[in-house]
């Protein structure tokens, strides 16, 4: 089993940036891919991104692209997602994920999970 402890979340104002880190323990492994998704109040969970092993071409949803950056760093075994330009739309609670293999863009797909990190995002 893989453990993902999120962390970085918290309360910013609109236009604000944050930066969030997952961190994987346990039997990490190599090849595998993660993801950021988010759950905002009353609504589905969403993808936000993910990013293969390689680490190249991440995936971000429209809705944040150009705000929104994932990276990784494998010899920390951690993932990252940096938001900028934070907007009101955008607070929810954010999970990571993993998976063996190439990114998807569904939850479904993912077998690890974190426990969320809150982002608060205030007028």
């Amino acid at each position: 089993q893989v453990q993902l402890v999120e962390s970085g979340g918290g309360l910013v104002q609109a236009g604000g940036s944050l930066k969030l880190s997952c961190a994987a323990s346990g039997r990490t492994f190599s090849g595998y891919a993660m993801a950021w998704f988010r759950q905002g109040p009353g609504k589905e969970r969403e993808f936000v991104g993910a990013i293969r092993w390689s680490g190249l071409t991440p995936y971000i949803r429209d809705s944040v692209k150009g705000r929104f950056t994932i990276s990784r760093d494998n010899a920390k075994n951690t993932m990252y997602l940096q938001m900028n330009s934070l907007k009101l739309e955008d607070m929810a609670i954010y999970y990571c994920a993993a998976r063996m293999g190439n990114v998807a863009s569904s939850a479904a797909e993912y077998l690890y999970w974190g426990q969320g990190t809150q982002v608060t995002v205030s007028s």
